[in-house]
């Protein structure tokens, strides 16, 4: 809820981005003098671009992004060259090698996502048609790749298990921020939902299902590591909720906008107020608070029964289909709560 200080993986601290840092600079540097020794080449610069291109805080990911990099290095080499063999430097060969470059480029990406490394392989080494260059390049990528597959991993690994419960307190404290404003506003008898519902975009909605996947993946992979205890079943749930409390919002956009459609007496003049609004308000901070104490770990057996009464109270006070829709996404938060206090029983 407000006033709670939590960190957010997607906006780490200043500890965490110093450690990234130096992770890329070492993953960086180490190759290019290990190419420097080798006698590559006197810049070596492709040898640093792996540590910028495949290092990322998933280290799983790695090898992935690195078989996909050395593949379209590969490629790319392989066309240029063919291509300046045939074709002198001139404005055919370059249209050659862009359509070559392009073509591989679809024909070895995943869908949605080209393997750009091709065309840029490609056009690089056409831009520099030295003799040993393509070599030097391939080789240079590889050591590269190498280093950053074998060395990024031992560099102050991210703990996924971490990453996983921080996503979720993030969460937690931006579904509370939301709900408490939308209540306060329902209360005050104001419009039902902002301009803007979701203040930090659809990463609000999106996040549980990236903490849920960091989580399951370092289960798989970390076997002799037992998780902190209760955090799948709370990611599980925040997971549910995110889907059903979209769903409110979502409802309460459109009510918004059923209300500024509607007929106004005079330009200017407010709609009438919806009644069914403001009496939801405190089953919207019920609703908040059970949810922000499962999260939590804590006791909310309580405070669900509270909600669920106002849930109640407000079907026999607004029974219309209408009113129906717009408790649907907090009667199925409710669901999901009810059903992750009985998995903890």
């Amino acid at each position: 809820m407000p006033g709670t200080v939590v960190v957010d993986p997607q906006d780490p601290s200043v500890g965490a981005r110093l450690r990234s840092g130096a992770r890329l600079v070492i993953c960086a540097a180490v190759p290019w003098y290990l190419c420097l020794w080798w006698g590559t080449s006197t810049a070596p610069v492709p040898a640093a671009l792996p540590a910028v291109l495949i290092l990322r805080e998933d280290v799983y990911a790695a090898p992935r992004l690195a078989w996909e990099r050395l593949l379209g290095v590969f490629v790319g080499v392989l066309l240029s060259t063919l291509v300046l063999d045939r074709l002198p430097p001139s404005s055919l060969s370059f249209l050659a090698v862009l359509v070559c470059g392009c073509a591989g480029m679809y024909l070895l990406g995943r869908p949605g996502s080209p393997n750009q490394q091709v065309l840029i392989t490609a056009l690089m080494i056409y831009a520099t048609a030295l003799p040993g260059y393509p070599l030097a390049r391939l080789a240079e990528t590889l050591v590269g790749i190498a280093v950053v597959v074998l060395l990024g991993p031992l560099l102050w690994p991210p703990d996924p298990y971490r990453s996983a419960a921080e996503g979720l307190d993030a969460y937690r404290a931006g579904v509370g921020r939301l709900l408490d404003g939308v209540a306060g506003r329902l209360a005050r008898g104001g419009p039902p939902a902002p301009p803007d519902p979701l203040p930090e975009g659809a990463r609000l909605w999106l996040r549980p299902q990236a903490c849920r996947a960091a989580f399951d993946r370092a289960a798989r992979r970390r076997r002799t590591r037992k998780p902190p205890d209760g955090l799948d079943g709370c990611l599980g749930l925040a997971a549910r909720s995110a889907v059903t409390l979209q769903c409110f919002t979502q409802e309460l956009q459109e009510r918004a906008r059923g209300l500024s459609a509607g007929p106004a007496a005079a330009p200017g003049t407010p709609a009438a107020p919806d009644p069914a609004l403001r009496a939801i308000a405190p089953l919207v901070r019920s609703t908040a608070l059970a949810l922000d104490l499962a999260l939590r770990g804590e006791e909310f057996a309580a405070e669900l029964d509270r909600a669920r009464g106002l849930d109640l109270a407000h079907r026999a006070a607004h029974p219309t289909r209408h009113d129906a829709a717009l408790r649907a996404g907090l009667h199925l938060t409710h669901e999901a709560l009810s059903e992750h206090l009985a998995s903890r029983r």
